[in-house]
């Protein structure tokens, strides 16, 4: 009995993982569908690649052919011989079964080596249509970005994308046409949240579902805040009595403008933070104001007597600690 090496077949290693198995097929079955290729054998190649991905899509399944491919044998004229112990046509070992038997599916056309090793109790489905195979497959996924201003995702917004979608119909030629969407932005919408829209990606094929839309958003760079996932910072310039003896500050925020308190003997880069104030959510981000101390850019002569007399009032050195150092 000829081996059918299914890891071959699909173009994958054999510890391929299932989602890279899956797109494997995908990609060989539009490849090889007998009523799209010009390759050599396509009817042929794409019944091999169902019948591997047949068997390797199922984690029972695969441990069972996993198995038997390990401890079978290869003999020198090239044929192969199952491990002692396979039921024949019952897909396990008789003294454990695995669980991996093919269960009331059409296999026909499948080959010897999986009709020997598996029975032809399970397989492949396919809809036959004039002699033919038709392939039905569901549509792909369409990931696209949406660059919104902070506002927008703050408060939520309605906004209009526009896609190029792609299309294949059943003969598998490709084309792409442009489509606008009208798509709703929940309020409080982070930059990098990735936004799925069923069914508004490209259509399937056979009549299958269409796939989705991966809508990624991207906050736009704000002349005042920074974001950082749900939290909002904004740096508020201090003028040097203001930072010394505290005062009161009218604050712009995304929600409208509110008044704070600021402690006297504040230091520059020092936090006040509005808990909740942040992007909308649960929980709602915070709001930060980040004090920065500025030297007005005019200093008259009696401003320079007055810190002149602060100098000898306070005598601080703020650099008093690096006297020490060597």
């Amino acid at each position: 009995m000829e081996f059918r090496d299914y890891y071959k077949i699909m173009g994958v290693d054999a510890k391929a993982t299932p989602d890279d198995i899956k797109k494997a097929y995908k990609k060989l079955a539009r490849k090889y569908h007998p009523d799209v290729s010009k390759e050599p054998d396509a009817e042929q190649k794409f019944k091999d690649v169902g019948e591997a991905y047949e068997v390797l899509k199922d984690e029972d399944k695969r441990r069972e052919y996993d198995q038997m491919r390990a401890l079978g044998a290869m003999g020198p004229n090239g044929q192969f011989t199952p491990p002692p112990g396979w039921n024949p046509g019952g897909g396990s070992y008789r003294e454990h079964a695995t669980g991996g038997s093919f269960e009331g599916a059409d296999t026909a056309g499948f080959s010897d080596f999986f009709e020997t090793m598996f029975g032809r109790t399970g397989g492949f489905r396919h809809n036959h249509g004039e002699g033919q195979t038709r392939l039905r497959m569901r549509g792909e996924d369409v990931q696209a970005e949406l660059a919104l201003l902070l506002e927008e995702a703050f408060k939520g917004s309605d906004q209009v994308v526009e896609l190029r979608v792609p299309k294949t119909d059943e003969r598998g030629r490709r084309s792409n046409r442009l489509r606008k969407l009208k798509v709703k932005i929940p309020a409080g919408t982070a930059d990098g949240t990735l936004l799925r829209m069923k069914g508004q990606g490209a259509p399937g094929i056979g009549g299958a579902e269409a796939g989705d839309l991966l809508l990624k958003i991207r906050l736009a760079e704000h002349p005042l805040y920074a974001v950082d996932g749900k939290d909002i910072t904004l740096v508020a310039p201090l003028a040097p009595w203001e930072a010394a003896l505290g005062c009161k500050l009218t604050m712009p925020t995304p929600a409208g403008k509110t008044r704070v308190t600021v402690p006297p003997g504040s230091q520059s880069g020092g936090k006040l933070r509005l808990p909740g104030n942040g992007l909308p959510g649960t929980p709602a981000g915070d709001f930060f104001i980040v004090l920065k101390v500025v030297m007005p850019p005019n200093i008259t002569e009696k401003a320079k007597t007055l810190y002149a007399e602060l100098e000898r009032e306070l005598a601080y050195n703020p650099r008093a600690a690096w006297e020490d150092l060597p």
